[in-house]
């Protein structure tokens, strides 16, 4: 008994052994070449800035014609409204085809006419204001229309106030935005590019690393060796493993210190979460290598099937409910679905368990799936 229990020991040593040997190789791969450095560490900090600085689906400075055909002081304080907005560049006009000329030259994307009986109808209650805009972007033009009715319905609640003469029964409604009381986009873009960073390191970086492998046949000279295939992969994944977490943690770092995003819901959570889809993009990465051995082939199947993906079907820049439904069907098997909404929740909402647990449930199910797979695949390949 007691040397077979010394047996097991030393198999287990020399399995930890193996392991610890190869995760200590794939990192210097790592540490040595540049294109994994890159994608890995600057990669992130360059999308965090490129996503956080430049894109936006806030709508600011939009540049309108006024045009004032009353002169009346009720007349100009509406105008006032939208000169002092920070969502319009007003330009102050009295004709109304000067202003269709600006909008046909594309210098203005919209036209407010304030008409020359405005005042006369305010006092009646029935004052309207005309609103023309660009119809090219269409969610453009819907955006700049919502922030014209808000400027409109300002300058009807201050003239309310006030004890001006508004329309009988008039109803000033107020706005509250729930979990994005600042209504900037930034709040939920800024979340859903953790997904492009885990995406990239884990399924890309690992696919292309296989592939190289296969290139260089360094996988054959392991394949003679004692060392299994679960080891293999094991000391495969944990480096690229723990460079995805970095990646998370300057997400995090980004989105709180640089954008003010908050972080409504627990550190741990939003940890372990990740670590689930970490394991999936690397399960893709791992899956996608076995499938071709060359890093062109690789790299162009790992960007199909889990970055193009991630950011279009993942909910991160469009809105799901507003596809076709076959387009929303093939969404579910897309784990940056789930991760997305994970994200957007413990951000802006918090811990919000009954979101929490399925969404980290369907992750953990497609991780596991994976992870056996690629397995699978390897043991094939050793055979």
């Amino acid at each position: 008994m007691k040397s077979a229990d010394y047996l097991k020991r030393a198999m287990s040593q020399a399995k930890v052994t193996r392991i610890w040997a190869l995760i200590r190789k794939e990192s210097y791969e790592v540490v040595r070449d540049p294109s994994s450095v890159a994608i890995g560490m600057v990669m992130p900090v360059m999308l965090v800035l490129l996503f956080g600085y430049g894109l936006s689906l806030d709508v600011k400075n939009v540049p309108v014609a006024v045009v004032l055909e009353d002169s009346s002081p009720a007349a100009r304080e509406l105008a006032a409204s939208f000169q002092l907005s920070p969502y319009f560049d007003a330009r102050l006009l009295t004709s109304m085809p000067q202003a269709r000329q600006l909008m046909l030259e594309r210098q203005v994307d919209g036209i407010v006419r304030i008409r020359s009986d405005f005042s006369r109808q305010v006092m009646l209650g029935s004052a309207e204001v005309q609103v023309l805009v660009r119809g090219t972007d269409a969610n453009n033009a819907r955006i700049i229309q919502g922030y014209a009715e808000g400027a409109a319905g300002q300058w009807a609640a201050r003239r309310s106030a006030e004890g001006g003469a508004v329309a009988e029964g008039l109803v000033v409604v107020q706005n509250r935005l729930w979990f994005n009381d600042a209504n900037d986009s930034h709040y939920f873009l800024v979340p859903g590019l953790i997904v492009l960073v885990m995406t990239l390191i884990g399924a890309f970086l690992t696919s292309m690393v296989m592939a190289r492998e296969w290139e260089r046949g360094t996988l054959e000279a392991l394949f003679v060796t004692p060392v299994r295939a679960d080891e293999i992969l094991l000391g495969k994944t944990v480096p690229y493993f723990v460079l995805g977490m970095i990646g998370l943690l300057l997400c995090v770092l980004a989105a709180k210190f640089l954008f003010g995003v908050p972080l409504r819901g627990s550190i741990p959570v939003l940890t372990g979460v990740s670590m689930l889809y970490l394991l999936v993009a690397l399960g893709i990465g791992l899956v996608v290598s076995s499938v071709s051995r060359s890093q062109f082939v690789a790299s162009q199947i790992a960007l199909v099937v889990s970055f193009l993906p991630a950011m279009m079907l993942s909910g991160f820049l469009f809105d799901l409910r507003s596809m076709p439904a076959p387009v929303r069907l093939i969404s579910y098997i897309m784990p940056a679905r789930y991760y997305v909404a994970l994200l957007q929740t413990l951000f802006l909402a918090g811990n919000i368990w009954g979101l929490i647990v399925p969404n980290a449930m369907v992750l953990a199910g497609i991780a596991a799936a994976l992870l056996l797979l690629s397995r699978a695949a390897t043991r094939k390949r050793l055979t």
